[in-house]
Formats: C-alpha cells, sequence, structure tokens
C-alpha cells in the first residue's frame, strides 16, 4: 500500500484552503484520509503587528509528519516545499544543486568537444 502525503483542498471558489493528509495513493483527492497532520492558507495576510512581509499560515503537527516519514510516506513535490521550509527533508531543488549540474553538464560537453577536436586533429595527420 502505497501512502502519499498531499494537500486536500477546501475552502471556497478563488480562495482555497488546504488540509495536508496523509493518505493511500489512488484515493481522490478529497476522500477521507488516512490522517490529518495540518493545514495550509496559501492567501498572503497582514502581519499581525507593525511592518513587515506578508505570510502564509502553514500548521503542521511535525511529529506526525516525522513519523509518516519514517514509515516511509513520499510527499507530494507542494508538500515536500512546505516540509523543506520548516526543516524535516532536504530540499529536493535548490539553486545550488541546479547550478552545479549546470557546471558538471557544460564541463562534460566541454570534454566531449574536445576529445571530438582531437579526434579531427589524428585523422587529419
Amino acid at each position: 500500500m502505497v501512502v502519499k502525503i498531499r494537500l486536500a483542498r477546501f475552502g471556497k471558489a478563488n480562495a482555497p484552503f488546504y488540509n495536508i493528509v496523509v493518505a493511500n495513493a489512488r484515493t481522490a483527492r478529497n476522500s477521507k484520509p488516512l490522517e490529518v497532520i495540518g493545514t495550509y492558507d496559501p492567501i498572503p495576510k497582514p502581519p499581525s503587528y507593525g511592518d513587515g512581509k506578508p505570510y502564509k499560515d502553514i500548521k503542521l503537527d511535525s511529529a506526525r509528519a516525522k513519523y509518516w516519514l519514517g514509515v516511509g510516506a513520499q510527499p507530494t513535490d507542494p508538500v515536500w516545499r512546505m516540509l523543506a521550509m520548516i526543516g524535516l527533508m532536504e530540499p529536493k531543488y535548490s539553486i545550488t544543486k541546479a547550478q552545479q549540474q549546470l557546471r558538471a553538464a557544460a564541463g562534460v560537453g566541454q570534454a566531449a568537444t574536445e576529445t571530438k577536436n582531437l579526434r579531427m586533429d589524428e585523422g587529419t595527420t
């Protein structure tokens, strides 16, 4: 049985509200989950005091999230990003990883063209 940690959408039209749920992977998005471990409100709220940036409200039972991750539940990409922000998981994609991959790919491509040029030079002599 494959278990996913995912978002279940609630709320009105143009005013989404999500429950962070643990559910079987083959069930529908809003079907009854195994457990509700938190909530996420994606609409930015004004800061409660003074000047500051608006924030998106995320409430999560981190102990239960750790438990479900420990028994093999797979988070979806949006939930993965939230868990990475909280510090429960490593970020799936980060700027440094992407830059390293680009550099490695550029290095491999450059090495391949150098090898190709060497072979062409060997063939002419």
